[in-house]
């Protein structure tokens, strides 16, 4: 069943701490995460690690990806089918503050 098709996060900055770019709405609904774009802004090199889990958690083990590279000035895509709960957050941390910008869409389903 193809759900509702959304911007799921951003456009916005990675901050340089854990934080929750995206938060799962109510537990009757599960949203199907499609593709991550990230962009880097800026003229040097930045690493960014995205992790699933907890709200604002960057255990080990969770990771989606740890300590991944952009060059200056670069993009990364990611597409997946990645079905996320309502318990799954999207947490993301970049090594410089207001440096990469990540844009997450997807669509969501009603259970």
């Amino acid at each position: 069943m193809l759900g509702t098709l959304k911007s799921i996060a951003g456009p916005a900055y990675l901050s340089n701490s854990a934080a929750n770019i995206y938060t799962p709405p109510a537990s009757t609904i599960y949203t199907v995460i499609r593709h991550i774009h990230i962009a880097n802004v800026t003229a040097g090199a930045v690493t960014f690690s995205l992790y699933i889990g907890a709200t604002g958690a960057s255990a080990g083990g969770t990771q989606l990806f740890g300590g991944r590279s952009i060059p200056a000035n670069s993009e990364f895509d990611y597409y997946c089918v990645r079905k996320m709960l309502s318990t799954d957050f999207l947490v993301g941390i970049a090594s410089a503050a207001t440096s990469l910008v990540i844009d997450v869409e997807g669509e969501q389903v009603v259970v």
